[in-house]
């Protein structure tokens, strides 16, 4: 079977690396939009327009497509569906296993403005975090610099350190930007909160996926 991997920039390159290693047997396509990166500062519409652009030919050669976006995921993979013939798996900040691994009761979701501003995004953390406190720091900035290959040390440091310090022993990675720079995140926090990302999940969910797809009619 073919999959696709759809990221607006090289955030997604990370996912599609977990899926070939976890699918050897599978052709793994990885397809972006480098033109209208990043998706974080677009409206819900204006990120369906501009990706439908790169999905569509996508689609033609997949038999499912992982929107490795939780941008896009959160704020329009609907409207996606309703256009896109294969199935599709989407990326969303994992609030409810971060709710169920914190001892502290607070929680840090490190996302882009559009994911944090979603229905989605605020069904979930309505539905799992109610009984704690949600730290949503300012990456706004984070997925440019990992795409220019400049962002700043001292500045994620700094983030963690107050994200910590207001007592958030779980961070999770709600960009798949943001994955480049687990490791620093993972040495800023220096034991004091884990850090969750979401590839293991999507694995899971390809496997359940695959398996049906391949299940004779």
């Amino acid at each position: 079977m073919r999959i696709g991997v759809f990221d607006s920039g090289v955030g997604g390159l990370s996912v599609a690396w977990a899926i070939q290693k976890a699918f050897p047997e599978h052709t793994v396509d990885y397809a972006s939009d480098t033109k209208n990166v990043p998706y974080g500062d677009k409206t819900p519409e204006e990120m369906v327009r501009v990706s439908l652009e790169v999905l569509r030919p996508l689609a033609e050669h997949s038999d499912v497509i992982v929107i490795a976006c939780n941008s896009l995921t959160t704020n329009g993979i609907e409207m996606l569906r309703k256009e896109i013939s294969v199935p599709l798996i989407g990326i969303e900040p994992m609030v409810e296993a971060a709710s169920l691994r914190t001892k502290t009761g607070v929680i840090a979701i490190c996302a882009t403005p559009a994911t944090l501003k979603s229905e989605r995004y605020n069904f979930l953390k309505d539905h799992y975090a109610t009984a704690m406190r949600v730290l949503e720091p300012d990456c706004s900035r984070w997925a440019r610099m990992i795409e220019s290959n400049t962002f700043e040390h001292e500045e994620i440091e700094r983030q963690v350190n107050d994200m910590c310090g207001q007592g958030a022993d779980v961070i999770v990675l709600g960009c798949t930007h943001y994955h480049w720079i687990e490791q620093a995140v993972l040495e800023a926090a220096d034991g004091r909160a884990i850090v969750l990302q979401p590839e293991a999940a999507v694995v899971k969910q390809l496997w359940a996926l695959l398996a049906e797809l391949a299940r004779p009619a």
